[in-house]
């Protein structure tokens, strides 16, 4: 079976840019998300493609790995032993950790040895919420890519009635070792990629994997005060663990909508307030929108352009922290754009009682 490619999934060229595949990532997950396509098998399956092929192009590491591949498709057995092209998303990673593992002094495996337990990966999902769920909190559903334990073979791999076997290659250790002069180089066991076991008979619905692309779906509880790009952790929603270790994080990034009248400042709102001339010059009450309906504010004598005033405690909630921000009302002089002949007269009358250049300051030296 020949594995898929990862490029020709997201669209891109094999030397497109990190961001080029985040790009293209981000627009087609948009496109197949099952959200957007409920009942769509079609494009869910698409969609699990699209975010396997982004968990690999989207690493460095992974994707170096993955183009060495490409290259080369035959320098490994990989993880089934068999011989097939193809990126195992979690086996470089679980090389890497096994070499690193064995420079600490952590005992090599063997022939009775067992696959060490392994967290799984966390994961990130996101999700956009409207400007009053994030000031009130709503829970909203998200759909996330995941791998789940295959049920046929129980997360073995192998095929029900068989088991993975210990590498006759490297007897279980996952490396195999060469001699040079004086020293001794450790590169990772070519029979079995460095798992330190084979399966001779691959489990016909994961394919060897153990695992298996699926959607999860979940509502979300989001708290009051969330902000563009807080982070809401679900622990132990994120990939499952290999050989029963536990599983990851999900970690849900929101997006918030922008409001027609409140513009967020930190634990702060601020909102925009015209005034009109006469309103500055003797001062006011006038009504201001608040998260909850509106007030009435008393606006001083004599208030100028730009001015702010703050309802104190009125604001967004403080994520982790006690108590609410505030509400900053900014005045601004509303200016009509054209005078009626009754507002010239006023304002001509105006000007004969504010006699005097204001700007004669400005050339004293």
């Amino acid at each position: 079976m020949a594995a898929q490619d990862h490029y020709k999934v997201l669209g891109v060229e094999r030397k497109a840019s990190q961001d080029e595949i985040k790009k293209a990532y981000r627009k087609l997950a948009r496109k197949y998300h099952p959200d957007k396509n409920p009942g769509d098998a079609k494009a869910e399956e698409r969609f699990k493609q699209i975010s396997q092929a982004h968990d690999v192009l989207g690493d460095a590491d992974k994707r170096k790995e993955y183009d060495r591949q490409l290259s080369n498709p035959f320098s490994g057995a990989g993880r089934g032993g068999s011989g097939q092209p193809g990126f195992d998303t979690g086996g470089f990673g679980d090389i890497l950790s096994d070499l690193f593992g064995q420079a600490r002094g952590r005992p090599p495996g063997g022939a009775g040895s067992r696959p060490r337990a392994e967290r799984g990966r966390d994961l990130e999902a996101e999700v956009t919420i409207a400007f009053d769920q994030a000031i009130a909190g709503a829970q909203v559903p998200i759909s996330v890519a995941t791998f789940e334990r295959c049920p046929t073979c129980s997360g073995t791999g192998a095929k029900p009635g068989t088991a993975p076997i210990v590498c006759p290659r490297c007897n279980g250790r996952g490396v195999e070792s060469e001699g040079q002069g004086l020293f001794s180089i450790s590169q990772p066991c070519s029979r079995c990629g460095g798992a330190g076991t084979i399966i001779e008979s691959p489990c016909a619905t994961c394919r060897g994997e153990g695992r298996q692309r699926t959607v999860k779906r979940y509502r979300v509880n989001v708290p009051a005060g969330v902000r563009e790009g807080s982070r809401i952790r679900l622990a132990g929603k994120g990939e499952p663990g290999r050989n029963g270790g536990p599983s990851g994080d999900l970690f849900v990034v929101t997006h918030v909508q922008d409001s027609p009248i409140f513009e967020r400042k930190g634990d702060n709102v601020e909102v925009e307030v015209p005034l009109t001339l006469p309103e500055a010059l003797r001062g006011a009450q006038i009504e201001v929108p608040t998260l909850d309906g509106r007030k009435t504010l008393r606006v001083a004598a004599g208030t100028r352009h730009g001015a702010v005033q703050r309802l104190r405690g009125e604001g967004p909630k403080r994520l982790g922290k006690p108590g609410r921000g505030d509400i900053r009302y900014r005045f601004v002089l509303d200016m009509p754009d054209t005078l009626t002949v009754e507002q010239q007269a006023a304002v001509d009358d105006l000007a004969k009682v504010f006699n005097g250049n204001p700007r004669e300051k400005l050339f004293v030296r």
